[in-house]
């Protein structure tokens, strides 16, 4: 039996708290641009997803 997760959104990393009002995955808050880039790619190299750029200053790290 395979209990792994996938197809998920396991974080979301943001600088805009207004973006993100309620989510089932944990937010994390970036001070800058730069701290937001560089939390996603630790988070994403832990819990071994994939970063992906929502293009309005959020990432989503997602296992697929």
């Amino acid at each position: 039996m395979d209990t792994r997760l996938n197809e998920v959104i396991l974080a979301i990393v943001t600088t805009d708290s207004e973006r993100v009002i309620h989510s089932s995955a944990p937010v994390f808050y970036a001070r800058d641009e730069e701290e937001r880039e560089r939390v996603a790619l630790l988070l994403s190299k832990i819990t071994l997803g994939m970063v992906h750029d929502l293009a309005n200053g959020c990432f989503v790290i997602v296992k697929h």
